[in-house]
């Protein structure tokens, strides 16, 4: 059976001496996982949609519950991206994220268009970093059943906060004097950063990344997105890991 789709790569590992292994996020199909016979051999039509982080129309050959990749014609390979080190390190935690949290062969075009959408505001947009990661991070939560509830202070219930804090274990918000005495007083916010977060959580998800942000919050809302992230799903990424050591951290 052949089935004709749109992918990207989210992992691909080299098996034998000329095949991969691939870890494709597809439109119609959702996370599958494909070998790609010959695609490293020189002059292989496979070779460029065989790579990590490359968009694609592909032709799949279903059989038995295992996939082959029949045909593929990159439409996006994202060089952007790829010609630096730590956009390519920030790309690879996207995928590694997206896939560690989708399930095999259930379709998430929500997802799909997140991950696509990040790497696009990465190579084209010229977005800064900081900027990219925390909206991806905090969008990808409140897709995957994980919405944090910051439309006003879980306590007192004051849509503007004061001194708001986020407490990333239980995804709330609190004004600072609320968030006293109940376990830890959570990651400060400013207003600007909250109104980033409210934007990406509740804005149109087509202009997810048409917020401004002062430079000087840049460091603290990718503290409050990337730990609310790692809190709830309760585990590290080795892609994050070597991004934080490239960036410094």
């Amino acid at each position: 059976m052949l089935i004709d789709t749109k992918a990207l790569v989210l992992r691909a590992v080299d098996y034998k001496d000329s095949d991969r292994i691939l870890t494709l996020f597809t439109q119609d199909l959702g996370k599958v996982t494909v070998r790609a016979r010959g695609c490293r051999r020189r002059g292989s039509p496979l070779a460029a949609s065989s790579q990590l982080l490359t968009w694609s129309e592909v032709t799949l050959f279903g059989y038995r519950e295992r996939y082959g990749l029949n045909s593929a014609e990159p439409l996006e390979l994202f060089w952007g991206v790829r010609q630096d080190v730590e956009k390519l390190a920030l790309g690879s935690y996207f995928a590694e994220v997206v896939e560690r949290v989708t399930g095999d062969e259930q379709p998430e075009p929500a997802l799909l268009s997140l991950i696509l959408n990040s790497l696009y505001a990465l190579d084209k947009l010229q977005k800064p970093q900081p900027i990219v990661k925390g909206a991806f991070e905090l969008k990808l939560m409140a897709l995957i059943g994980y919405e944090p509830l910051i439309s006003s202070c879980a306590v007192c219930g004051a849509l503007e906060p004061v001194e708001p804090r986020f407490d990333r274990q239980e995804g709330l918000l609190r004004c600072g004097a609320c968030g006293r005495g109940r376990g830890g007083e959570g990651l400060a916010l400013t207003p600007a950063i909250l109104a980033a977060m409210r934007h990406v959580v509740y804005g149109d998800p087509k202009r997810l990344f048409s917020f401004r942000l002062p430079s000087e919050d840049w460091k603290q809302f990718g503290r409050v997105c990337e730990g609310f992230l790692t809190a709830q799903l309760d585990r590290g990424f080795s892609t994050l890991d070597f991004y934080r050591s490239l960036m410094g951290r």
